[in-house]
């Protein structure tokens, strides 16, 4: 993953210097050359969920991006999670502010590690409440779709294609499982 390093410290401004601190760490870390700051930088939390409609959820939400990565493209409601919430208020947000759907929120369907970006994407399965939707500015449309009419060439990322292809073989099984895997 080509990452921006870090320069300054964050803590007095600084010039940092890539060393394995004097703590016995392990790994390189940005270290402030005056307070002696160690600055870790850590994977960050995607969070969406799979909001489904119909007695049976045979139709997902989808939502066409309005913003760059892969503008024009669908994906599933998402987005990075902000700090001081959960990762369950973090979905419904980002559902709410990607699609304008109302939810009732289930269970953590996929949790997926992506390190070639530095991310971890996690997908909760969600019940529509309305089939009405009010996306926000990054989306151009949110849509329902059911399984054969899914835009499997313009899914937007690979974790919405392993997570949408994981909920329609769940649901043709009868039973949801709790999915992970590594995308590498």
């Amino acid at each position: 993953m080509q990452r921006s390093l870090i320069k300054h410290c964050r803590e007095c401004g600084a010039p940092v210097i890539y060393r394995l601190p004097d703590d016995g760490d392990n790994r390189p870390r940005a270290v402030c050359s005056v307070c002696r700051t160690i600055h870790y930088e850590n994977p960050l939390n995607v969070v969406g969920t799979v909001p489904v409609w119909g007695a049976s959820g045979e139709q997902v939400l989808l939502c066409q991006r309005n913003i760059e990565p892969r503008r024009g493209k669908w994906t599933l409601p998402a987005g990075f999670m902000e700090l001081g919430e959960t990762t369950a208020e973090g979905a419904v947000r980002e559902t709410d502010e990607e699609a304008g759907a109302r939810i009732e929120l289930g269970a953590l369907f996929t949790l997926m590690s992506v390190p070639r970006v530095g991310q971890v994407h996690m997908y909760y399965r969600a019940r529509l409440l309305s089939d009405q939707f009010n996306p926000g500015h990054e989306t151009i449309e949110a849509r329902l779709f059911s399984e054969d009419q899914i835009p499997w060439d313009d899914i937007a990322f690979r974790t919405v294609r392993e997570t949408l292809e994981r909920y329609f073989a769940d649901r043709r099984n009868g039973h949801f499982g709790f999915h992970t895997l590594d995308i590498v």
